[in-house]
């Protein structure tokens, strides 16, 4: 069983993500590409509605989008991720191009600037370089940009071990560490953390009860980096003191939903962990 709060103590820590004011939302690729790769347009239109409505509530956001490699493989007319490095980067190459041009486009619609930031470990191991980032994304949001960020597949090279994110969930808690963001949003194709029936599970108050739960039963699986990604990446974040909510991305306005302090997908409270 996973451990929670009372329900009024989840209900008031909810609440409370009313009043933040530096959110991190990161979306999964299966969350908006089809199935061969190619960018889910009616979804990227409900996304980027709902980041939008967030910037005018006064929220300073940060969006962590995959997606780059998978719409490369599409883009090439492949029929599978290619195993070969080289390969890869071709695929994120083109890829990041096709996702960062609709973004523009949809953003722009709504009158509202972005930026692209490609980052790597690099970028976080060197304690310059981590500054320069953060200088930067402060930069960008306090001037009311939104940062379009992804990992920087083009450069990043997969063959060597631990010098990729794998999964943009890490990248994200690591950005919310970087900018002291006061929530993180993972964005996946389920309703949140599942139980062994499927349900839902509305709070987190364990890390290690979780990962027993989840390893108990294949529903909980979240998207493509697993749950696993998921916890790993929440733990990082919440020990930072930011809430995390794990949510659908599918489900509508579920992002206005998570910052009127509803009770959707699976909250996770900062410095709770």
């Amino acid at each position: 069983m996973v451990m929670t709060a009372s329900r009024s103590t989840v209900a008031r820590e909810r609440a409370s993500l009313q009043d933040v004011r530096r959110v991190v939302v990161k979306v999964g690729t299966h969350s908006i590409a089809t199935k061969t790769g190619r960018p889910d347009y009616r979804a990227l239109r409900r996304l980027v509605s709902q980041l939008c409505e967030l910037r005018k509530r006064g929220l300073e956001v940060i969006f962590v989008s995959s997606g780059a490699v998978a719409a490369g493989v599409e883009a090439l007319g492949l029929k599978a991720r290619p195993t070969q490095v080289n390969d890869v980067q071709m695929c994120a190459a083109v890829g990041q191009a096709r996702f960062i041009s609709e973004y523009e486009n949809l953003f722009g619609a709504a009158g509202v600037k972005i930026g692209q930031v490609l980052l790597t470990h690099a970028d976080f191991d060197d304690r310059r370089r981590a500054a320069n980032v953060r200088r930067s994304l402060d930069h960008l949001v306090r001037a009311g940009i939104i940062p379009v960020v992804n990992e920087n597949d083009v450069v990043a090279d997969e063959e060597i071990k631990g010098l990729t994110f794998g999964d943009n969930d890490w990248l994200s808690s690591l950005i919310v560490k970087l900018v002291r963001a006061d929530a993180l949003v993972l964005l996946t194709t389920v309703d949140g953390l599942l139980d062994g029936s499927g349900r839902r599970v509305p709070s987190i108050g364990s890390i290690r009860d979780a990962m027993k739960l989840v390893h108990a039963g294949q529903k909980g699986t979240l998207s493509k980096g697993g749950m696993d990604s998921k916890l790993k990446a929440v733990k990082n974040a919440a020990q930072s003191g930011a809430h995390v909510v794990i949510a659908n991305a599918a489900t509508p306005h579920i992002l206005p939903s998570i910052f009127s302090g509803r009770d959707v997908g699976t909250f996770v409270p900062g410095s709770a962990l």
